[in-house]
């Protein structure tokens, strides 16, 4: 499967995200997610665990702040309130731990 980012419309996300979803299968999931400038995410738990490759901007958690080129893996059932000061663009799989 090939998707071309360039030209595949953005999804409306939860809050103000725009989401591109990549890839879905089973409970596992991989998506391009934007994240406006000031944007704050409700608490969450993830079940099966997530990756989290920091394309632009700075990501950040009550964990720490993930700048450019940063990979987050985080544990099955791990939980936090993610964050963005700047616009910022992650990519996500879920669902495979």
């Amino acid at each position: 499967m090939r998707i071309n980012t360039a030209k595949q419309p953005w999804r409306q996300g939860y809050g103000n995200l725009q989401v591109m979803p990549l890839h879905q299968c089973d409970a596992e999931s991989v998506a391009l997610v934007k994240w406006p400038a000031g944007e704050v995410f409700q608490p969450h738990t993830h079940f099966g665990g997530e990756e989290i490759l920091v394309l632009t901007g700075t990501f950040r958690d009550e964990h720490g702040n993930y700048p450019v080129g940063t990979w987050i893996r985080s544990p099955h059932m791990s939980s936090h309130k993610p964050y963005v000061q700047e616009p910022t663009l992650i990519l996500v799989k879920t669902g495979h731990l």
